[in-house]
């Protein structure tokens, strides 16, 4: 997928890159699992809602690599737990 570059509500950013949908919401927007840099920082991981040609997006969670390894390693745990049920 394409990265976008955009302005929205005084914000510039470019979607780095598109590395997955998460679920899809009423059919207009798609909450998305992006790299992206806002106001031409350093990218970040980022999950947000986004319409479908990224002209708008709803308040998201951006995190750092560090912030990404341990989600991933809390959301293991709580698979892990839920297995056990």
């Amino acid at each position: 997928m394409p990265a976008s570059s955009k302005k929205e509500k005084g914000l510039q950013y470019e979607i780095v890159r598109q590395l997955g949908d998460i679920s899809e919401i009423e059919g207009e927007y798609t909450k998305e699992l992006n790299y992206v840099s806002w106001n031409n920082n350093e990218p970040k991981y980022d999950i947000r809602d986004w319409n479908n040609d990224h002209t708008r997006a709803s308040k998201g969670i951006t995190l750092t690599l560090g912030e990404m390894l341990k989600l991933k390693g809390l959301i293991e745990k709580e698979l892990e737990n839920l297995n056990k049920k």
